[in-house]
């Protein structure tokens, strides 16, 4: 029963099929096979999309950490240089 359920599952989302980097558009557009007896195909959408905006949320704000950081370190070498200027002539 185990390798039906690994093997079901390998079937559904082949290696070539799944990107490395998700983005939301790609959650909500993602389809899956209807089963005899699946899931409830609105629930699931309605699910997909909840998922779609977090990651939307989160990849928002990575990209602003992100500009932050870059923001400090600019900071920082200027500091440092600065620092370093005014103690060489003294």
């Amino acid at each position: 029963m185990i390798r039906r359920l690994v093997s079901r599952h390998k079937e559904a989302q082949p290696p070539s099929e799944v990107p490395r980097n998700l983005r939301p558009w790609q959650i909500r557009e993602r389809c899956f096979n209807v089963r005899r007896r699946g899931l409830d195909p609105v629930e699931i959408r309605a699910f997909l999309h909840r998922v779609a905006d977090e990651l939307t949320v989160a990849q928002t704000a990575l990209v602003a950490v992100q500009e932050e950081n870059v923001r400090i370190k600019n900071a920082l070498r200027a500091w440092q240089s600065a620092q370093s200027a005014s103690n060489r002539y003294r």
